[in-house]
This record gives C-alpha cells, sequence and structure tokens, in this order.
C-alpha cells in the first residue's frame, strides 16, 4: 500500500474491509475555493479536491462539481441564494444522496454555513469544509478535514444536525461556530455550548443536537426570492456617531444590527441615529459584540399604550444569543417574509 494512502487510511479510522459500490453511501462536493483550493500557481478544481483524499472510499463513493473558485470573502449573498438553490435541487433530484459537502475558505465560513442551515429544507447533513493552510505550504490540512467532511457526511447519524462546520477533527453547529483566531489550526469552535461532535479513528462520536428550528423545520425558501433586503451592522464604541444610522437608512438599509457593548449598549450619538433609523421605518436590532451572551426583547407590542413608545418598540428588535454576522443573515432571510415585528422576534427565539 503506498505511504499517503496507508498515512490517510490510518487517520481516517481503523483499517477494515472496504465497502463495495452498492454499499457506500454517495456524497457530493461542492466547490466554492477559499485557501482550501488556493495552491501557488493557480485554484484546484472540484475534481482535483477529491483526488486529495483517495482514503474516501472507504467511506463513501463522491462525486463533484465547482460552483465557483474564489476566496469566501468575494462570494455575494447572490451566491448564497444560487448555492442554497442548488443544495435543495440536489437533494430533491437524488433520495439516494447521503449528504452534500461544501469545500469554502475560512474567511466566512460561519456565515455561509448558517445561512444553508437556514435555507436548505432538507434532514439530510450540508457539511462546510476548507483549510487554514493552503497546498502548497507545508503541513496542509485540507485532506484531512476533507476526508472528515466525508465521514460525517456518510454517517447515518448525522441526518437531521442540519448544517455543520467540519475542521480539526470537530463537528461544529452551524447556529453556533465562530473563527476565533486568525492563523490558527483550531480557530473554530462553538463558545460555550461545544461542540456537536468529534472525527475519531475508530468512528464518528456525537455528542449533542441543536434544538432551533433548522433545515427540514425551515420556514425560509430561498425560490421564493431573488434578493435579499440590505441590513447593516453597525459597532457601538466610545462615542460612536450616530449618522452612520442616518447614512445606512439613506442608501436604502431596511435593518441595521447594532454591536452593542456589553448586554446592550451604545455610545455617543447613536440613540440620536436609532432614533432615525427607527422614524423612517427601519428595524434595529440589539446584538452583543461580546461573542457569548443573550439580549433578551422587550415583550410582545399589545403590552405598548403610549404612541411614542409603541412605535419605538415597532422598529427594535433583540437578536437574543446570535452574533451580530448571523443575526443579519436571520433578518435579511426575516424581512424577505415578513415586516411584522412580533414574527419577526419570533425568528430569533425560535433560529
Amino acid at each position: 500500500m503506498p505511504l499517503l494512502l496507508l498515512l490517510l487510511g490510518l487517520t481516517g479510522g481503523v483499517v477494515a474491509t472496504p465497502l463495495t459500490a452498492q454499499e457506500r453511501p454517495r456524497v457530493h462536493i461542492v466547490a466554492t475555493g477559499g485557501t482550501i483550493s488556493n495552491r501557488d500557481g493557480g485554484r484546484l478544481t472540484a475534481d482535483e479536491i477529491v483526488g486529495l483524499v483517495p482514503a474516501a472510499d472507504r467511506y463513501a463513493a463522491l462525486t463533484a462539481e465547482q460552483f465557483s473558485n474564489t476566496a469566501s470573502g468575494a462570494l455575494t449573498i447572490a451566491q448564497y441564494i444560487a448555492l442554497a438553490r442548488r443544495v435543495n435541487t440536489l437533494f430533491r433530484a437524488d433520495s439516494t444522496l447521503s449528504g452534500v459537502i461544501v469545500t469554502m475558505g475560512t474567511d466566512t465560513m460561519e456565515e455561509l454555513a448558517y445561512f444553508l442551515h437556514l435555507t436548505v429544507r432538507d434532514p439530510r447533513p450540508v457539511v462546510v469544509v476548507g483549510a487554514m493552510r493552503n497546498p502548497s505550504q507545508v503541513g496542509f490540512e485540507g485532506p484531512a478535514n476533507l476526508l472528515g467532511g466525508v465521514r460525517v457526511a456518510a454517517d447515518p447519524a448525522a441526518r437531521g444536525v442540519g448544517t455543520v462546520v467540519v475542521l480539526n477533527d470537530e463537528i461544529n453547529a452551524a447556529r453556533d461556530v465562530v473563527k476565533t483566531d486568525a492563523r490558527r489550526l483550531h480557530t473554530f469552535n462553538s463558545r460555550e455550548v461545544g461542540v456537536l461532535g468529534v472525527i475519531d479513528t475508530d468512528r464518528v462520536v456525537w455528542y449533542r443536537r441543536t434544538v432551533q428550528r433548522h433545515s427540514a423545520r425551515s420556514e425560509f425558501d430561498v425560490f421564493a426570492f431573488d434578493s435579499l433586503p440590505r441590513v447593516d451592522i453597525l459597532l457601538a464604541y466610545q462615542g460612536a456617531p450616530g449618522d452612520l444610522f442616518n447614512a445606512a437608512v439613506d442608501a436604502g438599509a431596511k435593518g441595521i444590527i447594532v454591536a452593542a457593548a456589553g448586554g446592550g449598549a451604545i455610545s455617543g450619538t447613536q440613540s440620536l441615529g436609532q432614533r432615525y433609523a427607527v422614524d423612517q421605518g427601519v428595524f434595529v436590532m440589539t446584538a452583543t459584540r461580546t461573542g457569548a451572551g443573550r439580549i433578551p426583547p422587550s415583550g410582545p407590542l399589545r403590552d405598548s399604550t403610549n404612541t411614542e413608545t409603541l412605535r419605538r418598540r415597532t422598529f427594535t428588535l433583540a437578536a437574543e444569543d446570535l452574533e451580530p454576522l448571523k443575526a443579519r443573515l436571520l433578518l435579511m432571510l426575516g424581512l424577505a417574509t415578513t415586516t411584522d415585528r412580533d414574527a419577526l422576534q419570533r425568528f430569533f427565539r425560535e433560529y
């Protein structure tokens, strides 16, 4: 057995009798680019990425397609919608497909993963995989991450988990995962709630499930719209100017996420900016910039009697425990569905 194949086999699990072609689960890879494909002299294609994991045929039969081949930060919201449509179509067209892997860059991985978590309406898993080092660097971990992704996508126990991020032999839920380090391989984690599971030599080990709504239980239909309303994020910091709210509103924002300090504090003249946004009928949502913790909502509108208070509360929302980047995506999807304040707040309670 060639040394590379032997090593990959040992990292993937205990050597066992290979499955026949008929026994192997089918896993489809959708390549979008990112560091995992970004070798010196040109990016790897989808087929070349499949070639990184010769040991994968022990666990699944792989097929692949090229969706894009670019940095994750270059992907647009229009491409997010198109990718979600493509994955939905793959599942609808093939009942024998075990799961789909999306390869991409890690810089905005938590955002695209959460978008797919909300919009791929199927119980089969979507596994997002990338790499912190590129194929031309010593210690390129792309093959190990991809093999781990194949094992998760092929695992029957992955049904119902929604979209997950797999790197460094860990499985993180798309809703909870964040990138925490610009360089290190262990960059992705799920804050205080922990990983969903790990990928060990003998099997994929699951520890928990995400109880919030997602995937097959989602209300968001990406075939019902071609674009999403603009939602911007503004950071609270000492002396922050409120006129940035005015600029966002005047540029066409339908929602603004405030990455507030602590439990919701703002600074400078931001309160004036918030008032301007509300007066223009723009939703203002408070999230926390701390990376963890919950911003509770103010309650249903029926409890308000004062006219000014009612209007302010009509257009103010709380992000619950979603960090600002993910709150933005959920609010965009919500605003494409409804402009009812209580309905929008419900999305953040349930998703």
